[in-house]
């Protein structure tokens, strides 16, 4: 089965795609395209899922990934790099050709970032920790370092957990709130004492008030869709002993 790629119109002819566990050989609760080696699958079944994810956006370029720690730290991408000690970060940039840039999400936000005049590409694992402490925001400033500008960036947020499927306590809403009170916006009335919050809408604000003109948002709930998309979340409430990840990769042509 082929690796279903899911594109964004805003990005147009870039290479870019985000993935979910469509086209993969892992089996079991990683069924499929699982790319996190940091999962209990067979470390040769994640190796091939992602030489295979590689080959549907952008075939023979390097995957560049980072160590994911759920900060707002981005790491700028010139080479190579190596795929067993990675940086820790959360959001990669570039402006050289041929490195496929790389963020792996089971539920948060993957977010790719692309100013084609200036040549420079970016993504970002945007969780809510890290979207709160400014992760998406570090990645603009690290691309405009590269010379791109803030108002030729376009953004797409690729598949993540939906308002439905995202419920939080009520100090998981305080924060939010604390924060700042405007953000109240994203949450909506849940059980006694909890809320569903929208951390796709949250996102998607937060790269507007930074000045980026064009977000898309693609509307895919990785909790309720099993056969597409991994989820933590959904992994957890199913007493699952693990979880996978997919991938969402944007690069520069040769």
């Amino acid at each position: 089965m082929a690796v279903e790629v899911i594109r964004s119109d805003a990005l147009g002819d870039i290479a870019h795609g985000f993935l979910g566990r469509i086209g993969g050989v892992s089996t079991g609760i990683y069924a499929g395209l699982n790319c996190s080696l940091g999962s209990d699958d067979v470390r040769e079944n994640v190796i091939e899922n992602r030489r295979r994810a590689v080959a549907a956006i952008m075939p023979g370029a390097a995957l560049s990934r980072v160590y994911q720690i759920h900060s707002p730290d981005v790491v700028t991408v010139t080479g190579p790099m190596d795929q067993d000690d990675p940086p820790k970060a959360d959001a990669l940039v570039t402006d050289r050709p041929n490195i496929l840039l790389a963020v792996q999400t089971a539920d948060c936000v993957p977010v790719l970032f692309a100013d084609t005049r200036a040549g420079v590409v970016g993504a970002a694992h945007s969780g809510w920790k890290g979207a709160i402490t400014g992760v998406n925001e570090s990645t603009i400033v690290a691309m405009e370092k590269l010379g791109a500008m803030r108002d030729q960036i376009v953004c797409a947020i690729g598949p993540c957990i939906a308002q439905k499927s995202y419920e939080v306590d009520e100090g998981f809403f305080r924060n939010f709130v604390e924060h700042a009170a405007a953000n109240e916006r994203f949450f909506t009335d849940g059980k006694a004492g909890h809320y569903q919050f929208d951390i796709e809408g949250y996102v998607a604000s937060r790269l507007a008030t930074a000045g980026i003109n064009v977000v898309e948002c693609l509307g895919q709930d990785t909790y309720s869709q099993p056969d597409r998309f991994f989820s933590y979340r959904r992994s957890c409430h199913l007493n699952e002993p693990g979880y996978g990840g997919q991938m969402s990769m944007i690069g520069l042509r040769t």
